[in-house]
């Protein structure tokens, strides 16, 4: 599975962009690095293709977070794909 972000590290926001093999479920949320999960991106049926989501650097809260690091995971199907991590920078 092809998961990347840019600008990476980011300020204000980076989009992520996944390839996926056909039409799919996909959920793509960010985590803070003790694993708690701080904002879901996407939650639903996505297209077969490039997919492009951004984030804004805010919680589920609509709070803005800290500088640091994140993880991104990608769940398609019910089974996770792939973790990567973004940086961002205040």
């Amino acid at each position: 599975i092809e998961l990347s972000n840019y600008p990476n590290p980011f300020n204000p926001s980076t989009t992520i962009k996944y390839y996926l093999q056909k039409n799919s479920f996909v959920n793509l949320s960010i985590f803070n690095l003790k694993g708690q999960k701080i904002k879901e991106l996407v939650n639903g049926i996505k297209t077969k293709g490039y997919n492009y989501t951004e984030w804004n650097g805010l919680d589920d809260l609509g709070k803005s977070v800290s500088s640091g690091v994140y993880l991104y995971k990608l769940n398609v199907n019910g089974k996770t794909e792939a973790v990567k991590k973004c940086l961002l920078l205040k």
